[in-house]
């Protein structure tokens, strides 16, 4: 199958600490790490992996930064044709504190993921894909915002699939507009507490009734532990985790259960299994370090399936 994928390329800058260090303080890291990241750049390295071609539309700088975003990419077979070159800005980073157990707590610096060139989109690229993918932070502002939803419109036109992955970011810079710009959206992805940011609500159920009554009629609703929520205009359905020993850091597990989720829909899988795909591929992930420290396979997704 063929992917769009648009949206951000960044380098991750891991910290691996005891616990969040306090105002004013210094505090040791146990290890650190510098890792290739950005949620688009993600999505696209693991559909790739997965066997499909996945064709990225984000900006970078030119920076000492650049290298080490991209490193993973061309390895994986991942189309950079329309990849940007920013002159100005330098390539995003994350700053990453990482805790027993996985968790997380991040600072991004936007750089040059925000400027993605809106008047370089041409919608016959759309022409050539089966689905196009947009992380959310593409929504965020600037020149990105505006290249992000002319991709979209130019998709429904040509009643493209579209997946949209949330991030918390998002929803604080754009508020309750995003729910605007995301009416119709074939299936839009995010975790419990994006949910509850984007809608106002408390609880799940009545965020998902807020959805629908926003026109998002097809939701994933990723819930950790737990595995993740299904939801369609017809039912809603609980699809539990994959099951693994060890997980050591969460960051890109659910890029790679969007892409998992995204490829399996597109492969004929009902959203079910669509999502039970997710859940293996988010796990996996979460056993290495780093969002592409484990990119998914089709054998890992196989495998899975001749084990339930």
């Amino acid at each position: 199958m063929r992917f769009i994928v648009i949206g951000d390329v960044s380098v991750d800058l891991m910290y691996f600490v005891d616990s969040l260090p306090v105002e004013g303080s210094e505090q040791p890291a146990k290890r650190s790490l510098i890792k290739a990241g950005g949620a688009a750049a993600t999505v696209a390295a693991n559909l790739a992996s997965l066997g499909h071609n996945a064709k990225l539309a984000a900006r970078v700088g030119n920076g000492p930064f650049r290298e080490a975003a991209l490193a993973n990419l061309s390895k994986v077979g991942v189309d950079l044709s329309l990849l940007q070159e920013d002159e100005t800005h330098p390539t995003s980073s994350i700053l990453i504190f990482i805790i027993a157990g996985g968790e997380r707590t991040m600072i991004s610096s936007i750089g040059a993921s925000r400027y993605l060139d809106a008047t370089a989109f041409k919608a016959r690229s759309l022409d050539q894909a089966d689905a196009l993918i947009i992380s959310a932070y593409a929504f965020a502002g600037g020149p990105s915002r505006e290249y992000a939803l002319k991709a979209l419109a130019a998709a429904k036109k040509r009643q493209l699939p579209v997946f949209v992955d949330l991030g918390t970011g998002v929803i604080r810079d754009v508020g309750a507009e995003l729910l605007k710009d995301l009416a119709g959206v074939d299936y839009l992805l995010m975790n419990q507490h994006e949910l509850y940011t984007l809608t106002g609500a408390g609880s799940i159920s009545e965020g998902v009734e807020l959805l629908r009554q926003a026109g998002i009629e097809r939701a994933v609703i990723k819930v950790g532990s737990l595995g993740s929520m299904v939801v369609t205009p017809e039912a809603e359905a609980l699809v539990e985790p994959y099951p693994v020993d060890d997980v050591v850091d969460s960051t890109g597990s659910g890029d790679a259960y969007t892409a998992a989720f995204a490829a399996s829909v597109l492969e004929g899988h009902d959203l079910v299994e669509a999502a039970r795909r997710g859940n293996v591929a988010g796990a996996l992930v979460a056993t290495q370090v780093g969002a592409q420290g484990y990119l998914v396979s089709a054998d890992d997704l196989r495998r899975a399936a001749q084990a339930k």
